[in-house]
């Protein structure tokens, strides 16, 4: 039985689609409903950004089940109209969630499968594991990864299919992938170092060449993994969708349905609209192209109702729907947005083994610690501690082994401790105790001029900004707001030299009040989370001594009101 919540969704989409059409002759019906058989309907349903996330989170919101329910009901009123639908995702399916990273998003595919997507574009962190990884994730799904810009290195052939033709409603529909170009750089070299990644506005005036000549279609559509920013300002990232949209003559491209920005495309002019669940949604409109992406981890699914009439496709509604996604009502209760939708049992049924799975191996035990590594509050915001040493020693040596970069030091905001580690065995449930937030990993390169006033303006912090720090040595003096480094990563310090730090994505936006660097020429957000990089090193290190982590004693000092003190905040 169709839910209330359901049934709302086929009314709006019915009126929004057919506005002024019914069967009495008091309302004037639309162009498409006068023009019967000759105008053409098609919905594309679209999700982005999933990574991992094929289960409900411990809020009971999203989840492929629930994301079924939805999909299922729009195909079959679309199709009760005579219609027809295409289910596409905007990549990055990977990376994200442990129960889905420990089984290489097995049952995000396998998801993927039972709700019957028909095409994908490949995202960035598709290539967080292994190139046989990814093609296993490619035999195992049944539809097509499209990538027309990833090219085997040093030759004139492509690793995935550059487009794959749909016929809906007998609309026939190129759809065409991209990848960002900047997936070298954001991912271990070593995973695509026998591929090529060439500039997507390059290759689409290609892939347009290559369909005129070998296919009969009547529009194109780009599937993509770049990223929307409103009106082409993108910043350090590469340039995405919008900028793609303006590479080639108004009418050659009819649609983009992206992902990577992992933000709702619902515009107000050119800037993005103060977008919430339930809220109307009008995607971007640049250069004749629609472009479109529904935030990201399938907290919404997308729908766009189009009509094909003389040669002219119209978007004639669209919608992003909550995934029973959840608000506090004045009582501070969790409740949801709209009414929940039910879970498809059949799915639901299919992924539970693999979501108890997850949970199982969790708790495999990946490590182990002679003494407790410390990370109490009250402790932990106050002084350097060897669990400070250990998290900023991950993420340096995560940096420095991945990226073709030698990372000088680590820092990490206190505030992003949550717990210790005990003594003895040592879990991933342990490692998401600790880091639970799943930030970014990233990096960035700056001159001794600029990381000294870095370093002056995040030393002085305190309470959760009170920096954790490893391999610097310097002298804060607390009154005046200065350091006096002496050495980073062993070398003596030198305002003329060049030094590349790791910390949070966090701390880099301006988290706990400090300093804005992610818009740094020079910095690179890894998209690994945290938690991820720090089971890593825990893996790589079976065994860990706290004394090896201890810190320096007199390595790093504050002075406040002429006395050495623990930290800035001490009376």
């Amino acid at each position: 039985m169709m839910n209330k919540l359901i049934k709302g969704l086929v009314a709006t989409a019915v009126l929004a689609a057919l506005a002024g059409c019914n069967s009495d002759d008091d309302q004037v019906k639309t162009a498409c409903e006068l023009a019967g058989d000759a105008c053409k309907t098609f919905t594309v349903i679209h999700t982005n950004d999933n990574h991992g996330r094929f289960w409900q989170n411990s809020k009971g919101e999203y989840g492929m089940a629930a994301r079924m329910t939805v999909i299922e009901q729009i195909k079959d009123e679309v199709e009760s109209r005579g219609g027809q639908a295409i289910v596409l995702s905007g990549g990055d399916i990977n990376t994200g969630v442990p129960e889905s990273d420990m089984q290489q998003a097995i049952p995000d595919f396998v998801g993927m499968n039972l709700l019957e997507y028909d095409a994908m574009a490949v995202g960035n962190h598709e290539f967080d594991n292994s190139l046989d990884v990814l093609d296993m994730q490619q035999t195992l799904a049944r539809f097509p990864m499209l990538a027309a810009n990833i090219y085997h290195k040093n030759s004139d052939e492509r690793y995935f299919e550059p487009y794959r033709v749909f016929e809906l409603d007998g609309v026939k529909v190129a759809i065409v992938g991209f990848t960002t170009v900047d997936t070298p750089k954001i991912v271990n070299p070593e995973n695509v170092e026998p591929l090529s990644f060439t500039d997507p506005q390059v290759e689409l005036k290609k892939v347009l060449a290559e369909i005129e000549q070998n296919e009969t279609v009547d529009m194109v559509f780009a599937l993509t993994h770049m990223g929307h920013y409103a009106n082409g300002n993108h910043g350090t990232e590469a340039p995405g969708d919008v900028l793609l949209a303006r590479s080639v003559e108004a009418g050659q491209l009819q649609a983009i349905i992206g992902g990577h920005s992992q933000n709702p495309v619902c515009m107000e002019g050119s800037e993005y609209a103060d977008f919430k669940p339930g809220d109307e949604c009008k995607p971007d409109m640049q250069n004749g192209t629609y472009i479109m992406q529904a935030h990201e981890w399938g907290k919404y699914v997308g729908r766009a109702d189009f009509e094909y009439l003389d040669g002219e496709l119209t978007l004639a509604s669209y919608q992003l729907i909550p995934i029973n996604l959840k608000t506090k009502d004045d009582a501070g209760e969790l409740v949801y947005v709209t009414e929940e939708i039910e879970q498809d049992q059949d799915v639901y049924a299919m992924l539970k083994p693999y979501q108890e799975r997850g949970q199982e191996l969790l708790d495999v035990v990946i490590s182990y610690t002679d003494g407790v590594f410390e990370g109490e509050r009250n402790i932990v915001r106050g002084q350097q501690t060897n669990l400070g040493q250990l998290l900023t020693t991950a993420y340096s040596e995560f940096v420095t082994n991945n990226f073709n970069v030698t990372a000088d030091f680590g820092v990490m905001n206190s505030g992003g401790i949550r717990a210790s580690i005990a003594q003895g065995d040592i879990s991933y449930r342990d490692v998401l105790t600790v880091q639970p937030f799943g930030n970014f990993v990233s990096y960035v390169t700056m001159t001794g001029a600029e990381v000294q006033d870095y370093l002056a303006a995040v030393a002085v912090k305190t309470g959760g900004g009170y920096p954790q720090f490893n391999k610097v040595a310097m002298d804060v003096n607390c009154d005046a707001g200065t350091v006096d480094i002496a050495q980073l990563g062993g070398r003596a310090f030198d305002l003329e030299q060049n030094y590349t730090f790791a910390l949070i994505h966090f701390s880099a936006a301006g988290g706990d009040d400090y300093p804005i660097v992610n818009q740094h020429p020079n910095y690179i957000d890894t998209q690994l989370t945290d938690a991820a990089v720090f089971r890593d090193y825990f893996v790589k290190n079976p065994s860990l001594s706290i004394a090896d982590y201890a810190p320096v004693d007199g390595e790093l000092t504050f002075t406040k009101a002429g006395k050495v003190v623990a930290s800035c905040a001490a009376e």
